[in-house]
């Protein structure tokens, strides 16, 4: 199912109901899965790992080498999983020895225009928006969601459930289950809509939103509220990972916990 006017170099790994239409170019260490559709005039660089059913649309550039100096020729990959839509010109570099890979989930919808860069980590079922453009070494967990246009600063760690709008700069860490807006980028609520979408109960979504406004909205401390957080409010799996991520991206720590700061400032830019 690969067209005459596509180049496949033979020492790539390609199922056999894979589409390949005209002016594809597919270098050598590549594989890709059954099901994906190639359209033309995509190039697939030496690296690519493209799972299952995926769909990349015309003039995308997967795991070409990364736009970062200290890329000196090593052996690094860009993985991508099943179900995955990769649309019109997206680009997606591959890692440095840094992280050796780039990594894009199952089930994620990557929007046309969209770049990401070296050794970034996209969980599953995330969203791209158009022309948006993710620096090297970011983490976008599972179910975030990120408008178009916007700009995601080199390190930065994007929470699960996530919604940031359109054309916002994120130079900060944005934690679990909340809406991000505004320049400079500040908190705008828990992603109550997200989440109902996504089958959580109101009583839920009450238990994290009153997480937050302890976090936030009471004149605590991380420290003195993370330490409230813990001693007031069951364990829950939300409750631990709202802890966890801002636990262990270095912000103010309990007074037992001493860690280096971080290379990013933290997400408190707040208002109710």
């Amino acid at each position: 199912m690969i067209q005459p006017l596509a180049y496949v170099n033979p020492e790539a790994k390609i199922a056999s109901n894979v589409v390949v239409e005209p002016f594809v170019t597919i270098h050598k260490d590549v594989e890709i899965g059954e099901g994906t559709w190639i359209g033309s005039n995509v190039t697939i660089m030496e690296g690519a790992r493209i799972g299952k059913n995926c769909k990349i649309f015309p003039g995308a550039v997967i795991s070409a080498i990364p736009q970062d100096l200290k890329f000196d020729g090593e052996h690094t990959t860009v993985e991508i999983g099943d179900n995955t839509t990769i649309r019109e010109c997206v680009t997606i570099n591959r890692g440095t020895k840094t992280q050796a890979k780039t990594v894009i989930g199952n089930n994620c919808l990557l929007m046309a225009y969209a770049h990401i860069a070296h050794d970034c980590t996209i969980g599953n079922n995330v969203i791209i928006g158009n022309g948006t453009q993710i620096a090297g070494e970011v983490d976008i967990a599972d179910w975030a969601i990120l408008s178009g246009l916007v700009a995601v600063h080199q390190f930065v760690n994007i929470g699960a459930h996530v919604m940031i709008s359109g054309g916002s700069l994120v130079r900060k860490d944005v934690p679990p289950y909340t809406k991000a807006a505004r320049e400079p980028l500040g908190y705008e609520g828990v992603n109550s809509i997200g989440l109902r979408r996504r089958g959580y109960s109101s009583e839920k979504i009450a238990e994290i939103q009153e997480i937050y406004r302890t976090l936030y909205l009471r004149g605590h401390n991380n420290a003195n509220a993370l330490a409230k957080i813990e001693a007031e409010m069951p364990a829950t799996k939300e409750r631990d990972e709202i802890i966890s991520f801002i636990k262990s991206n270095n912000y103010p720590q309990l007074p037992s916990e001493k860690k280096p700061p971080r290379r990013v400032a933290f997400f408190i830019d707040l208002k109710i």
